[in-house]
């Protein structure tokens, strides 16, 4: 073998048997760069950084706040159900007090589905002098019904409020029975305000608005229902919002 040919496989044993540190450079040496033997590393190594950065373990402190903010407002849902629900029995059992003590109350209430949080209150006097009054007792209905919804942050909420039947026209009732009434939007309304206080407002706000009960049927466009007077009340609350409350006032109901 020549010496020239020995050179060849000496250099081809040196190219296979090189270092770890050689091979990770490709040839580098160990001068090469250390982002580059980082990356060749993570490559060695099958692992991503972002696969890395995903699988790191979440820090105790991090789980613990994040406990903490679900129990907290787990308890203020708690809370909030037991004042809307302490509150409505207390209200429900001084109305049907009165009930009972007067042969001739005002209204009346009742559950829906034995449902605390939505009430039928029946209207069973208003103004006798009115024309309402004068149609209610031609047309012999003895009574307006109402149906209140008590929202979830009640008594901190107002309640939703609608005249079911009759229907009404004018009078501050808007279309699917929504009623326009300052005490029913969340800029109108207290915590201090009752049931009571709610019905006797609309009793003189319909009155106020000179309203009738409707005689001629009700057109397609104006369906009376719940859905009907939830939109007409949320369309109501956004122009009030934005162009301030000018009737009825507060005053008038």
């Amino acid at each position: 073998m020549t010496s020239r040919s020995k050179e060849k496989v000496a250099a081809a044993f040196r190219k296979l048997f090189r270092s770890p540190e050689k091979l990770d450079n490709d040839g580098a040496g160990p001068s090469g760069s250390p982002a580059r033997r980082g990356l060749l590393r993570r490559h060695r190594d099958g692992v991503s950084p972002a696969e890395a950065a995903v699988s790191l373990p979440t820090s105790p402190g991090a789980t613990s706040m994040a406990k903490k903010k679900s129990s907290g407002a787990a308890e203020a849902r708690e809370r909030a159900a037991a004042v809307r629900t302490r509150r409505l029995m207390k209200e429900l059992k001084e109305i049907q007090r009165l009930q009972e003590n007067r042969p001739d109350p005002v209204f009346t209430v009742e559950l829906v589905n034995d449902n605390l949080f939505e009430w039928h209150v029946r209207l069973h006097q208003i103004d006798p002098e009115s024309d309402l009054a004068a149609d209610l007792r031609e047309l012999h209905i003895p009574n307006i019904l109402l149906h209140l919804i008590f929202p979830e942050n009640f008594p901190f909420a107002p309640p939703f409020m609608r005249v079911i039947e009759p229907r009404i026209e004018k009078g501050f009732v808007m279309e699917g029975g929504a009623i326009c009434m300052e005490l029913l939007t969340p800029r109108g309304w207290a915590s201090a305000y009752t049931v009571e206080a709610v019905v006797m407002q609309f009793a003189a706000s319909v009155v106020k608005g000179q309203g009738r009960v409707a005689r001629a049927p009700p057109r397609p466009s104006r369906e009376f229902s719940r859905r009907r007077a939830e939109e007409a009340f949320r369309s109501l609350v956004k122009t009030h919002d934005k162009y301030g409350w000018v009737t009825p006032a507060l005053s008038d109901g």
